[in-house]
């Protein structure tokens, strides 16, 4: 309650006024007893928390475009179950997990959203916040910080489980399939000193060897925050890694473009040959930059989507979505089709939740979640929370154009 005087009141009449406080916030539905933060009769509120900027030049900020598409053609519809989503904006991390913790603090307390979505940040500090707080998050979940939360949703699921948990081997047997089997091909893995990175070089490991490919090695030497001026230290540890020559596969883990068209070019430079994948350089900017499209010329992408260039009917609807939301200059990128399949999912979840929404029954709801959709696979909750869902596909830049290489497919995952 709001104190308007500074008369001494009876019990009674403190309780009153109490009484009076809690109904109207239950009314304008910015708090209640119940639970039911950022949800009136006609909204929903939510806002999310993104890489919009970083040192490392790396961004996920196109992730707000695909969440307001979906959210766009959501409230055309008429909303769920009649309520339109208020999407407040995004909160920009900068990759510092401090700032990332103060955003989501800001959407939470001072905003007053139901919920966060997106999130889209490798090394992002609100998690024990929302955790505590009970705020439901959707996202991309590249790190170990959004496994096994009750509050947090990855929309395909944890990629950074615990040992002994269950671990995704799509991106092994797509790689496998687009050069004729694994068996007697070596396979390197290369990620900077940050949590997400690191944890990938564990997960990747897995999913290459449970694919058959025999691994040659792996580092996480590389300073996250700024790539070296010097690549050749770790060109040379690569170019003969797998019994005195190259790999056959050089897998990257890290989040930002200057690192991976750094590497790349060095590689390039030093004669390697092998393929080269990874899960950021879906990224029609890359193209846009004559040296970094030389660079990741050949490259195969590993999106968790089907590609923009696909048929598939659901990404045509995301693409006319998309289009509408930014308009004919929008850029299709992967954080544009995360944004957009997080926003989804959380709609999923909200309309099974029906017309009483409270966090406890949004939580109740995607408890025995199962959602299947041919624009990015599968998800079921709870076993997202601990395991990937399982499904990637390929997309190779060639001539300055993204081709895809093999379309989205699932696999079933191996433990970790």
């Amino acid at each position: 309650m709001t104190s308007t005087t500074h008369r001494v009141l009876t019990f009674g009449a403190a309780a009153g006024l109490l009484a009076a406080g809690l109904g109207a916030c239950a009314t304008d539905g910015t708090s209640s007893a119940a639970g039911a933060a950022g949800v009136t009769k006609d909204a929903i509120k939510v806002g999310g928390v993104l890489t919009v900027t970083s040192a490392t030049g790396y961004s996920t900020g196109g992730s707000e475009l695909g969440a307001k598409a979906r959210f766009d053609r959501a409230n055309a519809e008429g909303g769920v179950h009649g309520r339109k989503i208020d999407y407040v904006g995004t909160e920009d991390d900068g990759m510092l997990p401090d700032k990332g913790a103060a955003g989501a603090k800001k959407l939470v307390q001072r905003d007053k959203v139901f919920a966060l979505v997106p999130v889209s940040a490798p090394q992002f500090g609100g998690a024990e916040f929302l955790e505590q707080q009970k705020v439901p998050w959707f996202g991309w979940a590249t790190g170990p910080f959004w496994c096994g939360k009750t509050s947090a949703f990855g929309f395909n699921g944890c990629l950074a489980p615990k040992p002994g948990q269950q671990t995704q081997t799509w991106w092994g047997n797509q790689v496998a399939a687009q050069i004729g089997g694994a068996k007697g091909k070596t396979v390197w893995i290369q990620a900077t000193d940050s949590t997400a990175s690191k944890y990938g070089v564990a997960t990747m490991g897995k999913s290459f060897t449970a694919a058959g490919f025999t691994l040659a090695g792996s580092s996480a030497a590389l300073p996250a925050q700024a790539p070296p001026q010097d690549w050749s230290p770790y060109v040379n540890k690569i170019m003969k890694s797998a019994g005195g020559k190259a790999p056959d596969v050089l897998v990257s883990v890290m989040a930002g473009g200057k690192f991976n068209s750094g590497l790349y070019a060095a590689l390039k430079e030093a004669g390697f040959k092998g393929l080269i994948t990874d899960a950021t350089s879906y990224d029609p900017k890359a193209v846009a930059d004559p040296q970094a499209a030389r660079a990741l010329d050949g490259v195969y992408a590993a999106p968790q989507f089907e590609p923009y260039e696909s048929d598939v009917p659901e990404v045509a609807k995301m693409k006319a979505d998309l289009r509408k939301a930014g308009g004919p200059s929008a850029v299709l990128d992967q954080h544009a089709a995360i944004g957009y399949w997080s926003a989804d999912v959380f709609l999923k979840i909200l309309e099974k939740t029906g017309e009483d929404v409270t966090r406890d029954a949004f939580f109740k709801a995607a408890n025995g979640f199962d959602y299947q959709n041919k624009g990015f696979g599968q998800i079921a909750y709870p076993a997202g929370k601990t395991a990937s869902n399982g499904c990637g596909a390929l997309v190779r830049l060639s001539g300055g154009e993204f081709v895809v290489a093999q379309h989205l497919k699932c696999f079933p995952n191996t433990t970790l």
